[in-house]
């Protein structure tokens, strides 16, 4: 933020210089100039440092502007005219990226995907061929230059690349998944079919099991399409692939390829890369290449989906929201990206905007079981626990049996029953959640310490909270809990040193200070425990907790207290 003040104050002060010497315009005139370049400069820093892209790379280029010689500055402005999805502009300044720095990989890549854009295979090929090699690079340009020999009729140069590529070691699914879509692409089916099903075996994901299918669909394997769509019909991350296929295998249409042009298949490897790239470090590099696969096919819906995702990782919610909307009703993703465009509302604070379209959702598709526990994340978020545990009983009904990976409903559930002050009812789902994730430290630290909170079942409570803190040995609320039940059952000793050992980890709650306070008074240290309340009141807790601890400070606690 200091930045953006710097930049309103700089504005301000050059405004009254300009009025303050109107008698020398000459000087006036350069000083406004070097202003706006200065005032340019820092705005641009500023976007990027907000993850703001759009206003990045304007501020960028009109830096350029004013210095079209500073390498860093067509640096920064080609880097963000690509993330932030300007890809013809990102071209031209790849072309002065290339003319200073020859063996540019971003530079050259890009060049490389504007030419494919425009199925100008021989000079994406020779784009590729210029660019300098790495280990990371090195698997984008086979794929890259595999397609492109493609587009030109090189059967053998375009196998020559994927077989250079396996020789790497450690890509097969993806190299084994675009020899078949290759083989598919150039007509030959055998080879497409027996590396459809290697890549399988490396891994079914969404685009194999796509693309697959489709192929069975094309070659008038009616019963085998059918089988197989059938194998993933109650898959939760494919089912509407499968029932997509289902339906057009009923109406007796075949669809498209997954690939079907050249420039279609480039942009399904550096979606693929994209995806790989799953660590905080390669966010910008991942948004890069979903950005170039997404101008080059802007119906990849998935890659969409994916790129929403990584804005969101930035908190860009706003920008994610444009990205979602860009998928077609058509999409097998349509209904996912509503879903997550509600979320987004929802953490914009328009909360009432994202209930609306939830409901939207759920009463257009009542047996979608996303919406409705977004409908009962959203309403949990503002307190509304009724309407929450109501939307989270629609989710619930539809699990038909329950597994494992369901807990978070049933607990979700639990939090807007006790919220509801239905405790009885919390308990219940609490003790299912436990049931289907035993070894789940949020599931054992909730109902533990609400057990301990209500002087109830204290040692089964221990024991759940112990489980959790060896199992998350970092939580500091967790370390609470523990803490706390200790205190519960008379164990100050036990429960001082639990309790620090929470403070350190999160040294600003106002209630684990709380709690260390009364540790430290039934231990003896009185003038301690005197320092974490005082502790405990300078991090704002409510107002019943605040007159709970100012009565400790001036009376202490008699050793008979209960603990609160």
């Amino acid at each position: 933020m200091r930045i953006a003040h710097l930049v309103v104050a700089f504005a301000l002060a050059v405004n009254v210089s300009a009025c303050a010497t109107t008698g020398v315009l000459g000087a006036t005139r350069a000083e406004n100039a070097q202003a706006n370049e200065f005032g340019n400069y820092l705005s641009a820093r500023f976007a990027a440092s907000e993850h703001n892209l759009k206003d990045a790379a304007a501020y960028y280029r009109a830096s350029l502007s004013d210095d079209p010689a500073n390498p860093q500055l067509l640096a920064l402005s080609f880097f963000f005219a690509t993330s932030s999805g300007d890809i013809e502009t990102a071209g031209r300044l790849a072309a002065r990226v290339v003319a200073a720095t020859p063996d540019d990989r971003a530079g050259r890549l890009t060049l490389a995907v504007v030419a494919m854009r425009h199925r100008n295979y021989g000079d994406a090929r020779k784009q590729i061929a210029l660019s300098a090699k790495g280990p990371f690079s090195s698997l984008t340009v086979a794929l890259l230059d595999g397609w492109a020999a493609a587009g030109m009729g090189d059967k053998a140069a375009a196998k020559a690349d994927l077989a250079a590529l396996r020789a790497q070691g450690g890509v097969d699914a993806m190299s084994m998944f675009h020899l078949a879509l290759l083989s598919e692409f150039v007509g030959e089916t055998e080879l497409a079919d027996a590396s459809y099903l290697n890549a399988m075996n490396e891994g079914a994901s969404p685009r194999v099991i796509d693309a697959y299918g489709r192929f069975l669909e094309r070659g008038g394997r009616a019963t085998d399409a059918t089988a197989f769509y059938t194998k993933y019909s109650t898959d939760a991350g494919i089912k509407q692939i499968a029932m997509r296929g289902l339906a057009r295998l009923k109406a007796g249409r075949k669809p498209d390829a997954l690939v079907s042009t050249p420039e279609e298949g480039a942009a399904e490897a550096l979606f693929g890369i994209a995806s790989a790239l799953t660590d905080q470090n390669s966010v910008d590099v991942s948004i890069l290449y979903l950005r170039l696969a997404l101008y080059m096919r802007p119906s990849l819906d998935l890659g969409a989906v994916l790129l929403a995702d990584r804005l969101e990782g930035l908190q860009k919610y706003e920008d994610a929201i444009v990205v979602y909307r860009s998928v077609e009703r058509d999409s097998p993703y349509y209904r996912l990206s509503g879903v997550e465009i509600a979320l987004d509302e929802a953490r914009l604070g328009k909360n009432d905007v994202a209930i609306a379209d939830l409901k939207a959702l759920s009463a257009a598709d009542p047996n979608d079981i996303e919406a409705w526990t977004a409908l009962g994340d959203t309403y949990r978020s503002t307190e509304k626990y009724a309407e929450a545990s109501a939307a989270y009983d629609h989710a619930i009904a539809l699990l038909q049996p329950s597994s494992a990976e369901d807990w978070p409903i049933y607990f979700a559930r639990a939090v807007s029953e006790e919220g509801a002050k239905n405790w009885n009812a919390a308990e219940v789902d609490l003790k299912k959640a436990l049931q289907l994730a035993p070894d789940e430290p949020a599931v054992l630290n909730y109902l533990g310490y609400s057990y301990v909170d209500q002087n109830r079942n204290i040692q089964e409570a221990l024991a759940m909270l112990e489980k959790a803190h060896t199992l998350k040995p970092s939580d500091g609320y967790i370390a609470d809990s523990v803490g706390w039940a200790y205190f519960k059952l008379g164990r100050f000793a036990d429960a001082a040193k639990a309790l620090e050992n929470a403070v350190e980890l999160v040294p600003g709650d106002p209630t684990i200070n709380d709690h260390l306070g009364d540790a430290y008074w039934h231990v003896g240290r009185k003038l301690d425990a005197q320092f974490q309340w005082n502790h405990a009141l300078a991090f704002g807790p409510d107002d019943t907790q605040k007159s709970v601890i100012e009565k400790k400070l001036k009376d202490g606690l008699a050793a008979g207290d209960k603990p609160h």
